[in-house]
């Protein structure tokens, strides 16, 4: 296809994300793991604007620090557009402008969010109208957080995490986001960690002997729009690694839930803590509290929309 460009710079916002709940199942042949989780897409987001070209390149700033992320094709952004090309026979190019927002290596999938960003972008520049099941099947083959992205709101993953069904929440859920100021942490690098973790310290935190899934206590506590329930039932299996990883880590969560906290847990893979709020006001209370205290803590609310173009 050689279709000239239908706009001249698109602009995509997409969300960052909290694993409300997240159950890992026992590492495969392959050296994956099945999982079962419940996403939830928050109000942190990541900012992409696309603008046709001769080539594919991509410049990269924002508010949080991105020295460490890569400007050449191990970007999943810059993937996400030449997959676009590919699948549509495109044969230009595009720049991507991408302003982060969402901690880098931090376990909010805000690498995921760029590539979902970049996907919708890119066929809304080009005119491609592949449509919302084929930029799912593209994707799929991004990673496993790149779907949900897509997607946002509130969703159930299982397999690799990919494989979404929408899950019903009402009203809305506010936390509090706690940034790190230390290094990131390698989702793969978290995952063999838990393995080895789980061969010394079986049956303490052993992966269940049954397909993983998601506490049926989270989608009521979710339909019910009850964040008091909800954090009963908050668990992510990748905290013990993330916290024997980055101990420095377990003050800060444990500050937050002696501060009016109804849950702390570990964002994904990590670093970064989520604070389950009751409500926005008690949110901003304990924003102030953990702020005095030196974190950086962000008050974000969710479920919101997945990828959109502005």
């Amino acid at each position: 296809m050689t279709r000239a460009a239908v706009a001249d710079r698109v602009h995509v916002r997409a969300p960052g994300k909290i694993n409300l709940f997240f159950e890992v199942g026992d590492v495969q042949e392959d050296g994956y793991h099945d999982v079962a989780s419940a996403y939830q897409a928050v109000s942190l987001y990541e900012d992409v604007w696309a603008e046709s070209a001769d080539d594919f390149s991509i410049s990269i700033s924002g508010t949080v620090d991105v020295s460490g992320v890569p400007a050449d094709d191990r970007n999943l952004a810059l993937r996400a557009a030449r997959l676009v090309a590919q699948r549509a026979g495109y044969k230009g190019g595009v720049h991507l402008e991408i302003v982060k927002h969402v901690p880098v290596a931090g376990g909010m999938g805000g690498g995921s969010a760029d590539a979902a960003a970049a996907l919708v972008a890119c066929d809304a520049l080009w005119g491609t109208e592949l449509g919302t099941a084929e930029l799912h099947r593209i994707a799929t083959r991004l990673g496993a957080d790149v779907p949900f992205s897509l997607l946002g709101g509130t969703a159930i993953g299982t397999g690799r995490g990919d494989q979404l069904s929408p899950a019903l929440a009402k009203g809305r859920f506010d936390w509090i986001i706690v940034t790190s100021d230390g290094d990131g942490l390698s989702t793969p690098d978290v995952y063999r960690h838990l393995d080895r973790l789980r061969a010394d310290r079986a049956p303490d935190i052993a992966p269940p002997r049954r397909v993983p899934a998601v506490d049926p206590g989270v989608l009521q506590a979710l339909r019910a729009g009850d964040p008091s329930v909800l954090a009963e039932h908050v668990r992510n299996d990748l905290q013990a690694a993330a916290l024997s990883l980055r101990g420095d880590l377990r003050a800060a969560l444990e500050l937050g839930e002696q501060s009016g906290a109804l849950a702390g847990l570990v964002s994904g893979s990590g670093p970064t803590l989520a604070f389950l709020a009751a409500g926005p006001e008690p949110a901003l209370e304990l924003q102030v509290t953990l702020a005095a205290s030196g974190l950086t803590a962000l008050h974000v609310h969710g479920p919101v929309p997945g990828a959109r173009t502005l």
